[in-house]
């Protein structure tokens, strides 16, 4: 029988469903159970990485970690909130990343270079829930780009919303970009009906994408309960409205008092 669940925090357990879809799992960044072994195998691998915690939300206790060489000695250091740490060996530095974990079950993602606006990487939220006709939608896409001194770019943390257009403008033609936002819709839609397969009650979801160097989309993370506050900060007031809408018919509404994320100045 199938699970009639609205929420599921599990970040692993949405990753694996996900994963299932041969078309999702090209844009999935390798995630696995953090231990002492995988995130030193994922940091000799990819460099960098994000620690996440594995039922977390809001971008609370995530951590950037980074192995660097530096006159031909190596380095590992991360980051959590504004603290920048540095260690000359592995063991020091999981010894340390543990204390920050409190002994809660975390992850390890493989970590992608974002795009920056102004010096601050970015990503972007689209949302998508069941319409009214309960199909799957993309009500709303908007970036978010992080805090001047933090890796995460939730507005909870203190991050930026604006426009995707305004974010990409720098790396994209015209044309370019309205083919992107196009593609990176139709991604959040694929993954809605990929995770309804296993969870059918979900009526909404937010889907946190970022882009690499080459523009390459990457799914880093889905939310089941997902915040509608970083549409309260556009211009554009349509997303907010159709999003609220939608929501009311299914039964959800919303605190739409969103007090620290900021509005972009275009």
């Amino acid at each position: 029988m199938k699970k009639q669940i609205r929420h599921i925090s599990n970040k692993l357990t949405k990753t694996k469903v996900m994963a299932r879809s041969q078309e999702l799992r090209t844009y999935i960044p390798v995630t696995r159970k953090m231990d002492q072994s995988t995130l030193h195998e994922m940091l000799q691998k990819y460099n960098m990485v994000y620690i996440k915690p594995c039922c977390g939300s809001f971008g609370k206790g995530v951590m950037r970690m980074e192995k660097t060489a530096r006159k031909e000695r190596i380095q590992y250091s991360y980051q959590a909130g504004i603290r920048v740490r540095s260690f000359p060996d592995y063991e020091t530095a999981y010894r340390a990343i543990l204390k920050e974990t409190q002994g809660k079950s975390y992850l390890v993602q493989k970590g992608i270079r974002l795009l920056v606006y102004e010096g601050r990487p970015f990503d972007i939220r689209v949302m998508v829930q069941r319409n009214l006709k309960g199909g799957w939608e993309a009500t709303g896409v908007a970036g978010r780009v992080a805090h001047p001194r933090k890796v995460v770019t939730n507005g909870s943390q203190g991050g930026t919303i604006y426009p995707v257009e305004v974010l990409l403008n720098a790396y994209t033609s015209l044309e370019k970009r309205k083919a992107l936002i196009s593609a990176l819709k139709e991604m959040g839609v694929k993954s809605a009906k990929q995770l309804s397969t296993t969870f059918p009650a979900l009526q909404e979801i937010g889907v946190d994408i970022a882009l690499d160097q080459r523009l390459k989309p990457w799914i880093l993370e889905v939310n089941t309960s997902p915040d509608p506050c970083p549409f309260t900060k556009l211009k554009d007031k349509s997303m907010i409205k159709r999003i609220v809408k939608y929501a009311n018919a299914y039964g959800r509404t919303y605190n739409l008092k969103c007090m620290k994320s900021k509005q972009g100045v275009v």
